[in-house]
C-alpha cells in the first residue's frame, strides 16, 4: 500500500472519528427510509436554510420534535404559536416567526401532495437529484441550499443518490486534501451511511478553516 493511500486513510478515519456525527443524529433523528424521520430531516433542513449557525438550528429541531412536533400532520395540527414557543426554547428567535409559517406550508404540501409521505416524492424523482431538487424546493423555506442539506444526509437511507456532493463538501474535502469529486469520496468510504457522515464532516471543516489545519496537521 502506497504511503499517500495509508495516509488518504488515516485522515477519513480521523475525520470521521472527530466531525463525522450527521445534523440528523446530532438533532435525535434515528434516520430510516420512513414517513417519521424523513418529515423530520425535512425539518431539520429547513432549520438549517436560515442564516443561523447549525448550533441554533440543531437545538431548535430538537425543541420541535420534543414537543410532538415529528410528522406532516403534527406539524400541521400544532397551533402557530406552539411552534414559535418551541423554536424559542431552542433560542432560534431571530426567524422563530416567519419559520412556524414556513414549517405549517411545509407540512401542508407534505400531506397534500405526498400524504405526509416522503418516499412518495422520492418514487416519483428517482434516485436523480436533477429531479429531486426541483420537488425539494416546492417545500416553503427549502431552497438549493436546503435541497442539498437533505440530500447530503437522506443518502445514508436513499443509497441509490449516494455519492451525493455539492460544493461545501467539495470545499471542506480541499482544506484537507481529500478527492473533491463524488466519486473519489466514494472510494474513501465503505457504504453510502459513512459517505453522509464524511459529507457531514466536511461541511463542518469547510467552515472551520483552524479545524481543517488541525486535523491535518494529527493526521
Amino acid at each position: 500500500m502506497s504511503t499517500a493511500k495509508t495516509r488518504r486513510e488515516a485522515l477519513v478515519r480521523l475525520t470521521l472519528d472527530r466531525h463525522g456525527r450527521t445534523y440528523a443524529q446530532e438533532a435525535g433523528i434515528r434516520l430510516t427510509d420512513k414517513p417519521a424521520p424523513l418529515f423530520q430531516l425535512l425539518t431539520l433542513s429547513l432549520l438549517l436554510s436560515a442564516p443561523i449557525s447549525a448550533r441554533v438550528a440543531v437545538p431548535a429541531a430538537k425543541e420541535l420534535f420534543a414537543a410532538g412536533y415529528r410528522t406532516a400532520r403534527a406539524m400541521q395540527n400544532a397551533s402557530w404559536q406552539d411552534r414559535v414557543d418551541a423554536l424559542g426554547r431552542g433560542h432560534y428567535r431571530r426567524y422563530d416567526e416567519s419559520t412556524s409559517t414556513m414549517l405549517e406550508q411545509t407540512a401542508d404540501l407534505a400531506l397534500d401532495r405526498w400524504q405526509g409521505d416522503l418516499r412518495k416524492l422520492h418514487a416519483e424523482a428517482g434516485d436523480d437529484p436533477r429531479r429531486l431538487i426541483p420537488l425539494l424546493t416546492e417545500f416553503k423555506g427549502i431552497g438549493p441550499a436546503g435541497a442539498d442539506i437533505f440530500l447530503r444526509e437522506v443518502q445514508a437511507v436513499w443509497p441509490g443518490i449516494s455519492p451525493y456532493v455539492d460544493e461545501r463538501v467539495k470545499q471542506g474535502a480541499q482544506r484537507i486534501g481529500l478527492p473533491v469529486t463524488a466519486r473519489g469520496l466514494s472510494n474513501v468510504t465503505t457504504s453510502p451511511r459513512q459517505t453522509a457522515e464524511l459529507t457531514a464532516a466536511l461541511v463542518r471543516l469547510s467552515r472551520d478553516p483552524r479545524a481543517a489545519e488541525a486535523l491535518v496537521r494529527e493526521a
